[in-house]
């Protein structure tokens, strides 16, 4: 998975520092197009500028003002329209798919934005908010001088600048414009409890980043900051809560809206059909393959779902699982390279545990992209949290813990997964409209789960079995998902089928049901329907080379060059420019 809210075909050799490729014309003009949309959310969204790398935006912060929706819709449709008189005048063929990419992009936003407002009472969780916004400055991949302005952001948060409002206050005001109108729906209520619930997480959170730091003359602000949010969530409780809906379903338009974002593009019956089959194939596999393990090991039971509870047993202590991981990416990297699957960076890539407050904010193990703009050598990070922070038993994953799991998630979110992929980009130098404005799930986690799936014939038996869980896992949340939001499943039954099934834990079977009722529906729906895709369009590919061999490796560079194409467009280029660069 990929944190959130993110072509030239150069072969490379990288040496322990970043090289990048020069810049292709096109490119360089696509970019100007590009700003114009940018400059938008950067004035809407400082925060979102700042960690894409665009400069200036360090010491901002988001627009809670009056209006802000009617505002950011008014200036996204201007930006639109002159997107669309460039189109109408474009020659270059790559700059027009770009101009395209942007179009569709503005119009998911107008769209998410009337949608919000027709339906839902605005609020805000400030807590989380203004973490990540901290976060992204306080890292080790920030320039030291660039973590300072952490201390501007922080009194803006907490309105201590001349004239400034904290931002709680400004939220606030937002969500009382509309309480009495009791035709827009309330926050789901548990989700407004745990944001509640994990608030003093964010608290201690953003303590530690500026002690860490050593960033001077914050405590007033801090202290400031921390009465705010504490304020925040007792007026949460009192003044929200009673408005929030015990219901999680969502307006059928606005869960197909959700689906549209995240780049499914058939409909809802479709994508449960085709993931039921695969759940169903991926299974039979697994029974194979756990009598062949059973027998190897001397289990008692051949039952895939008793050989994985088996491999569950060799958990890594807490101090170890951050030098394992390491190892583990190594041996993959030496298998990609003697296999030539792709082509990889000589330099190590970045793992490390997650803190409790990432943890709330985002529970499950992701990428964090690195800066996309004006990269100087910026890395992205596999950040791995160690559970759900909710303080009760059930809130420990053995899911990623374990030996046999490191492979496949290894493979996922690093090398030759979202690691490689972000790198690539960054370093390919791909225009702008594909890197963040064609971001979607399908686009990102396709190339994910197909990197997973390249990797298992190479990974030990007990790997293999982890991989195809974890396959069973995308299949199930394809199917579920869309069950769940349309009425055909209930949470509980989810809950049943990911821990009886897929043999989830019970902090993995939470953080996924939270994620399909209100955290991202729709969403986890993106995986399987990009891995689809891109095992398509290997196969058409195989077939158009007829008799000659498909050079693997030339084959995934190709794909990782392109940036993050929608699955019809990276179609058309590899049909039009790979293809025949094979066939000569």
């Amino acid at each position: 998975m990929f944190r959130r809210h993110l072509f030239t075909v150069i072969a490379l050799t990288l040496s322990s520092a970043c090289v990048f490729a020069a810049t292709p014309e096109w490119v360089t003009k696509s970019n100007k197009n590009a700003q114009l949309l940018l400059d938008v959310q950067a004035s809407f969204n400082p925060e979102f500028a700042a960690r894409s790398g665009l400069n200036g935006y360090d010491d901002k912060i988001i627009d809670l003002g009056p209006n802000v929706n009617a505002r950011s819709r008014e200036a996204t449709q201007k930006v639109k329209a002159e997107l669309e008189k460039r189109l109408a005048t474009e020659t270059d063929a790559h700059v027009k798919q770009d101009l395209e990419i942007m179009l569709q992009a503005a119009s998911l936003r107008i769209a998410d934005s009337e949608l919000n407002e027709k339906y839902f009472l605005p609020y805000t969780d400030i807590g989380q908010l203004e973490f990540n916004g901290l976060r992204a400055l306080l890292n080790d991949q920030i320039d030291a001088k660039r973590r300072d302005v952490a201390l501007i952001r922080l009194k803006r948060y907490a309105g201590l600048e001349k004239g400034g409002t904290p931002l709680t206050e400004l939220a606030k005001r937002r969500t009382l414009e509309h309480l009495d109108n009791t035709a827009l729906q309330g926050p789901f209520k548990t989700e407004l409890e745990q944001g509640v619930a994990n608030t003093p997480r964010y608290i201690s959170g953003i303590r530690e980043l500026f002690v860490k730091y050593k960033i001077k003359n914050a405590d007033a602000a801090l202290a400031a900051l921390e009465q705010q949010l504490k304020d925040y969530s007792e007026w949460t409780r009192s003044t929200v809560l009673p408005r929030a809906r015990a219901d999680f379903h969502l307006p059928p338009e606005v869960y197909a809206h959700n689906l549209k974002q995240v780049g499914i593009d058939i409909p809802p019956e479709q994508l449960i059909a085709a993931a039921q089959l695969e759940f169903a194939e991926t299974r039979n596999e697994m029974r194979s393959l756990a009598a062949i393990i059973a027998k190897e090991k001397g289990y008692a039971s051949s039952d895939y779902r008793d050989v994985i509870h088996e491999l569950k047993k060799k958990q890594l202590a807490r101090d170890t699982i951050e030098p394992y991981y390491k190892d583990r990416i190594s041996a993959i990297e030496d298998i990609i390279r003697r296999e030539h699957i792709v082509t990889v960076p000589n330099r190590p890539m970045i793992m490390r545990v997650a803190s409790e407050a990432e943890s709330a904010a985002q529970p499950a193990p992701h990428m964090e992209p690195p800066r996309l703009i004006g990269n100087t050598g910026e890395r992205g990070q596999f950040v791995l949290p160690l559970g759900v922070p909710t303080g009760d038993a059930s809130s420990t994953y053995d899911d990623f813990t374990n030996e046999a799991a490191s492979w496949t998630l290894t493979a996922h979110e690093g090398r030759p997964g979202h690691e490689l992929q972000f790198s690539s980009m960054v370093e390919n130098g791909v225009s702008l409209a594909r890197s963040l404005f064609a971001f979607n799930s399908v686009n990102v986690e396709g190339w994910a789960l197909y990197a997973e799936a390249e990797m298992k014939p190479y990974e030990p038996l007990e790997g293999q079995m982890i991989a195809l869980q974890a396959r069973l896992q995308r299949a199930a949340r394809a199917f579920i998902d869309p069950m769940v939001n349309l009425g055909r499943m209930t949470p509980q039954q989810a809950h049943d089928i990911l821990t009886q099934d897929v043999v989830l834990s019970e902090a993995m079977t939470k953080q996924e049901v939270d994620r399909y009722t209100f955290r991202s529906p729709g969403q986890a729906t993106s995986y399987f329907y990009g891995y689809t895709r891109l095992m398509q369009l290997r196969v058409e590919t195989e077939l158009k080379l007829g008799n000659k061999k498909l050079d693997r490796q030339a084959f995934h560079d190709f794909i990782l060059a392109q940036g993050l194409l929608p699955p019809d467009l990276l179609r058309k280029a590899v049909m039009d420019v790979f293809v025949p660069s094979q066939l000569k």
